[in-house]
């Protein structure tokens, strides 16, 4: 399915995909379906990251004029936003993944927040897990990790590095300008590694560096309290081996993200590998597995920054 850009929408939303949940695609297209932005003012567009059965012809989006699939053959979450970001006509971008539940209000709220907030780049919102099984205790600290925000107040920033006030790539919204800095980034060589999922690989932070670029521009990044959607969390994405290669995947990213955003990074010295032995010790399991992913996750990211710079 193709149609030409919409050119007056000010809003584009784009949703990424490989191989999608075809109950969890249909979940997220009827929140879409339900938004209470008029029709015209936003365009949909769909990025096909080399699924194994193309979507073209498959998705039901009669329902959205103008709605748009395009193939990006390249495998990996990076190169499918690169070309959402290429493709996509609006000012505002909405990324959202594709087992998203947008609350009815969220593009509204979202254009909103650009006209009266023009010094924020990025912004996201609450982003409430959807189990489809109760979780085990144990796993509540790690939620966050699952993309799981929740949280009382409005908070922004123009730290490009500060936790408290980074938004989440699930329902992120950037300005045209912070994607297309982003877009330079890589065409200029500047990422060395992709920072998102590619096949099997639990790597992220791709969302945090596109969100960056705003402070680059001068903006601010922030999280907005009003804004919310559901996210859906499987059974499996609570399995001890899966949460292990996810802290391993999220240490790994974030020490790179300090380096591309001028923090320093250095391999740990003796004294500090027998600190987080200690540390390690202290835990019980299965936090005590899941410490040692984080530091795993950080040593190959140190060691790696180390090749690039001898």
């Amino acid at each position: 399915m193709s149609a030409e850009p919409s050119a007056h929408a000010p809003l584009t939303v784009v949703i990424c995909t490989h191989n999608p949940n075809a109950e969890y695609f249909a979940r997220c297209l009827d929140a879409l379906r339900s938004q209470t932005l008029a029709a015209e003012r936003w365009e949909l567009l769909v990025v096909d990251n080399r699924s194994d059965e193309p979507l073209d012809g498959r998705l039901d989006l009669e329902w959205k004029p103008g709605a748009r699939i395009v193939r990006e053959e390249t495998l990996g979450l990076t190169p499918a936003r690169l070309r959402g970001i290429r493709e996509a006509a609006g000012e505002i971008l909405v990324l959202v993944d594709d087992d998203n539940l947008l609350d009815s209000g969220y593009l509204e709220l979202a254009l909103r927040i650009a006209e009266e907030r023009p010094y924020l780049g990025a912004w996201s919102g609450q982003c409430r897990p959807l189990f489809e099984a109760p979780p085990p205790p144990w796993s509540r600290r790690y939620w966050g990790s699952l993309c799981i925000r929740l949280f009382e107040a409005d908070a922004w920033s123009n730290l490009p590095r500060l936790a408290d006030t980074m938004p989440a790539g699930a329902g992120l919204c950037v300005r045209r300008a912070v994607a297309q800095k982003y877009v330079q980034l890589h065409d200029a060589g500047a990422r060395g590694v992709q920072l998102d999922r590619t096949g099997k690989s639990l790597i992220s932070g791709g969302d945090q560096d596109l969100a960056a670029c705003a402070c680059e521009l001068g903006l601010g990044v922030g999280l907005i309290s009003a804004l919310g959607l559901g996210h859906i969390i499987p059974p499996q994405r609570l399995e001890l081996d899966y949460l292990e290669r996810l802290s391993e995947g999220i240490s790994f990213s974030s020490t790179l993200l300090d380096a591309y955003w001028g923090l320093p990074v250095q391999a740990r010295s003796p004294i500090g590998r027998a600190v987080d032995l200690l540390r390690t010790l202290r835990q019980g399991e299965p936090h005590r597995r899941l410490l040692r992913a984080s530091y795993r996750g950080r040593e190959k990211a140190a060691r790696l920054l180390a090749r690039e710079r001898a």
